[in-house]
C-alpha cells in the first residue's frame, strides 16, 4: 500500500517537473516574442523592467512635405540627464554654463527625476551645435546632448496625415508575422494608416541604463545607446503638401472662422495637393471629438458649381452653343425667378448662375441618355477614381486617399422624374462631389481637357533621402471633353469674376486673374429656425497661365453669413506673396 502510494506521488512529481519544463521552455524558447494571444514580448519586456531609458526617436517612419520638410515631428537639440547622477559628484557647474542656467535648477530637476529627462521637457530649449559638442566634450556619465524628435504639437494638414495610436489586437491583424506589436503605433486614420506598412517602426532609437530594485545603477553608470541597425530604415512618406501654402491657408480659415469646411489647393501641371485645410481643427487630446474628417475628401453638396458639368455636357452633345436663348425671368418650374435676367445664352448663364438654362439643359441630356450627367462628372475629372491608384509592389490598385464616392442621382427612378432631373441640374437633390474632385474638375478645365489622378504623395523614401518608389503623374482613365468645350469653359468661368453681370466682381481684385463657378447649396438642415447652406467657389488661377486650382467650402452657415469670396480672395492672395 505504501509503496503504491509511492508510486503515484512519484508519477505526480514527475508529471509536474515535465509542466514546469514545458512551460519554461515555452517562455524561454518558443514564445519569448510572441506570449499568449496577447502577443506579449517577453524579452522586451524584462529588459524594461530592468532597465530605465529615454525613447530618442520612436522609430516609426515619418511624412515630408514636397521639400523635405518634416510635417509630423520637429527635432530639437536637447540636454538628456539620468538620475543616478544625484548619487555621484560630476562637474554641474560647467553644464550649468555651457547652457547658460544656474547650477541650483539642474540639480533640482535631477532631485525630482524618477528616470532620464530631457532638461526643460517639452519646452526644452534647442541646444547649438557648439553646445552639443561642448557638452559631449565633457564626457560625463550620465550627461548626454543629442538630437530628439518631438511629435509635433500641431500637424499641418493633421487631417489629410492623419493619426496614430496604439492597439495590439490590430496590429497582429495587420501583420501576422512581425512580434513587436505590444506598444507599436499604428496608423488610425488618413494617410498614415493608408501607408502604415512602410511606417511601421523596426526598432526604437534610445539611451538606455540598468537598474536594480531602488533604481540605482546595476553596473555602474553605464548608459548605453541603441539604434536600429539598418540606416536606411524607417521609411518616410514625402507628401505634396507645402508647408508654407499649407500654414497660409490655415491662417486664412482661421480669420474667417470657417466652423465646417475648408480649402484644397492643386497645382495644375502635376496634378498635387499643395494644401489641404479642413475645419473643425482636430484635437490632438481627443482627435475623434469632431475634427477628424478631412471634408476635402468628404462628398457633399455642390450648389451651382455642377452647372459646369452640365454646361460641358450641353455643349459637346451638340445640344447647346452661344445663339441659343434661355428665359432667365423664370424659375426651373416656370414660376417668376427671385433676380430675373431676361433672355440670356449660356456664357451670360454661367455668369449670372441662372437655373432655369441648367434645368433645361439637365432634362433634355438626361431624356437623350439617362447616363450622361454621370459620364461627362467623369470626363471632367469630377467623379471616378480621383485619388492616386495603381500597383506599389504587392498592392494591386494601391489608392493613396479615402475619398468618398460622389454621385449625381441615387436611383434610376429619379432620371425618370424631371423635377428630379430640373433640380439635379443645378447641383441640388442627391448630387454629391468631393471638394478635391471639384479641384481636379477646375485642372482639368484649365489644362484644356486632360485629367489626371491627384497626387498626396510623391515617393517613399529610405532614411537618407533616396527614393524606394516613385508615383508619377497618373492619366484618369476614360473619354474626355473636347478641347473645345474646354476652351468655351475657360472663357465662361472667367466671365463669373470679370463680366458686369457675374456674380463674383469682388474676385477680380486679387493679386491673380481668376476664373471660377459660385455654388451656394440647400443641405436641409436648420438652425435657429433658419435653413443652412454650403456655401462654394471653386476655380483656377491665373487665368492665362494657370497654376493652381482652389476649391473654398463653408459649410452649414445661414445665407447671409459665411461670406466665400474673401475667404478665396485672401486665399489666392497668400499664394500670390509666396509664389511671386
Amino acid at each position: 500500500m505504501i509503496r503504491k502510494r509511492i508510486r503515484w506521488l512519484s508519477i505526480m512529481l514527475l508529471l509536474g517537473i515535465i509542466l514546469l519544463s514545458a512551460r519554461l521552455m515555452q517562455l524561454q524558447l518558443f514564445q519569448t516574442e510572441s506570449f499568449s494571444k496577447h502577443k506579449i514580448n517577453l524579452i522586451e519586456e524584462s529588459v524594461a523592467q530592468r532597465t530605465q531609458q529615454l525613447v530618442i526617436d520612436e522609430g516609426r517612419g515619418q511624412f515630408l512635405d514636397r521639400n523635405g520638410k518634416p510635417l509630423t515631428f520637429q527635432e530639437k537639440n536637447v540636454l538628456v540627464l539620468f538620475p543616478f547622477l544625484k548619487r555621484m559628484d560630476w562637474p554641474v557647474e560647467e553644464v550649468a554654463r555651457i547652457i547658460h542656467v544656474t547650477p541650483e535648477i539642474i540639480e533640482t530637476k535631477i532631485e525630482q527625476a524618477k528616470g532620464p529627462i530631457v532638461f526643460g521637457g517639452k519646452e526644452a530649449f534647442q541646444l547649438s551645435e557648439e553646445q552639443m559638442n561642448e557638452i559631449n566634450g565633457l564626457k560625463i556619465q550620465g550627461v548626454f546632448a543629442v538630437t530628439r524628435k518631438f511629435k509635433s504639437g500641431t500637424i499641418p494638414a493633421s487631417q489629410l496625415i492623419g493619426i496614430t495610436g496604439e492597439n495590439t489586437e490590430e496590429f497582429h491583424e495587420r501583420y501576422p508575422d512581425r512580434v513587436k506589436g505590444i506598444h507599436q503605433k499604428i496608423g488610425v486614420t488618413g494617410m498614415q494608416e493608408i501607408f502604415d506598412e512602410w511606417l511601421i517602426s523596426e526598432e526604437q532609437s534610445k539611451l538606455i541604463y540598468h537598474v536594480d530594485a531602488n533604481g540605482g545603477p546595476l553596473f555602474g553608470a553605464d548608459v548605453k545607446y541603441l539604434a536600429p541597425a539598418n540606416p536606411f530604415y524607417p521609411l518616410n512618406v514625402k507628401t505634396t503638401i507645402d508647408m508654407d501654402i499649407q500654414q497660409a491657408l490655415e491662417e486664412v480659415a482661421d480669420r474667417y472662422k470657417i466652423e465646417k469646411g475648408g480649402l484644397l489647393l492643386l497645382d495644375i501641371e502635376n496634378s498635387q495637393i499643395l494644401a489641404d485645410v479642413s475645419r473643425p481643427t482636430m484635437k490632438s487630446s481627443d482627435p475623434f471629438s469632431g475634427g477628424a474628417d478631412n471634408y476635402m475628401l468628404k462628398a457633399l453638396a455642390p450648389g451651382s458649381v455642377f452647372k459646369t458639368v452640365v454646361a460641358a455636357a450641353a455643349m459637346d452633345e451638340g445640344i447647346v452653343d452661344e445663339s441659343r436663348m434661355f428665359n432667365c425671368d423664370e424659375g426651373i418650374y416656370g414660376a417668376p425667378a427671385e433676380k430675373p435676367h431676361g433672355m440670356i445664352n449660356i456664357k451670360s448663364s454661367i455668369a449670372v448662375s441662372c437655373n432655369r438654362t441648367f434645368a433645361d439643359l439637365a432634362k433634355e441630356l438626361v431624356v437623350k441618355d439617362p447616363y450622361s450627367l454621370e459620364e461627362y462628372a467623369g470626363k471632367l475629372g469630377l467623379l471616378g477614381d480621383i485619388a492616386w491608384k495603381g500597383n506599389v509592389f504587392h498592392y494591386e490598385e494601391f489608392s493613396q486617399l479615402p475619398v468618398s464616392k460622389g454621385r449625381v442621382f441615387v436611383s434610376d427612378d429619379e432620371r425618370k422624374d424631371l423635377n428630379y432631373i430640373a433640380q439635379t441640374g443645378i447641383g441640388q437633390r442627391e448630387v454629391r462631389v468631393t471638394p478635391l474632385g471639384l479641384a481636379n474638375m477646375m485642372a482639368t478645365i484649365a489644362r484644356g481637357g486632360e485629367k489626371y489622378m491627384v497626387n498626396a504623395a510623391t515617393s517613399i523614401d529610405y532614411q537618407n533621402g533616396t527614393s524606394m518608389f516613385s508615383f508619377p503623374r497618373k492619366k484618369m482613365e476614360g473619354e474626355k471633353i473636347t478641347p473645345f468645350t474646354a476652351m468655351k469653359l475657360q472663357q465662361y468661368l472667367r466671365g463669373v469674376v470679370n463680366s458686369p453681370e457675374g456674380t463674383a466682381p469682388y474676385l477680380d481684385t486679387a493679386l491673380y486673374p481668376i476664373a471660377g463657378k459660385t455654388g451656394t447649396a440647400q443641405t436641409g438642415k436648420e438652425s435657429e429656425g433658419r435653413e443652412l447652406y454650403n456655401k462654394w467657389f471653386a476655380g483656377y488661377f491665373p487665368f492665362e497661365n494657370p497654376k493652381y486650382a482652389l476649391v473654398a467650402v463653408n459649410m452649414d452657415v445661414h445665407i447671409d453669413e459665411g461670406g466665400i469670396y474673401p475667404i478665396f480672395k485672401d486665399s489666392v492672395d497668400a499664394v500670390h506673396k509666396l509664389r511671386e
